[in-house]
């Protein structure tokens, strides 16, 4: 006896599920393994979103008001604009106290917040920066710190900070630098 098969075409959910799971190994896995710093910077703009408010951020622990070794608290170059007012978060940078800590970096947890002055005194958000020193960092990492794809700056001891030489990273992710996100000086700022 000879029987005859008849071939049904597949149920449509098998063929969307089927879309479905190739389009995201296409599209979606490849965005989530990329490595390129943007998906830091979103998550460090999510983190300090609440630091527009100053009070907020000196509740969180960014009380210390950064000075140079003149007293300037806005921090500026005649050549390439300004950084702004910096407050610092003690907590974040262990080894500026105890030279044995080890130093740190979290996109999501700057060692500073840079604050530029509006018309009215008012203090306003505009850049993170990261913070170790050098020699903290150097006795237990190969390499010098890098975040956002992008490696820290070095300064020297004997610097306007008084500090020992240091690596640091100005992140402008709150007001444009059109510079480039990561320069240390930002043209659009002005100190009063």
């Amino acid at each position: 006896m000879h029987e005859s098969t008849t071939l049904r075409p597949a149920p449509r959910w098998a063929l969307l599920t089927g879309l479905a799971i190739l389009t995201l190994t296409l599209f979606a896995v490849p965005v989530l393994a990329r490595n390129d710093g943007q998906s830091n910077v979103a998550g460090a703009r999510e983190a300090t979103a609440r630091f527009h408010d100053l009070s907020a951020a000196q509740a969180a622990g960014y009380a210390v008001q950064v000075a140079d070794l003149a007293g300037i608290t806005c921090i500026e170059s005649a050549s390439s604009g300004a950084m702004g007012v910096h407050y610092l978060n003690p907590s974040l940078a262990p080894e500026l106290g105890d030279p044995t800590a080890a130093a740190t970096v979290d996109a999501s947890t700057p060692e500073l917040l840079v604050y530029a002055p509006g018309p009215n005194g008012q203090l306003r958000l505009v850049a993170l920066e990261y913070l170790a020193l050098k020699a903290n960092w150097d006795a237990h990492n190969a390499e010098p710190p890098s975040l956002f794809g992008r490696s820290f700056d070095s300064t020297d001891a004997g610097n306007r900070f008084g500090l020992p030489a240091f690596y640091s990273l100005h992140a402008w992710i709150w007001d444009p630098n059109p510079t480039d996100l990561f320069a240390p000086f930002n043209p659009r700022v002005d100190c009063p």
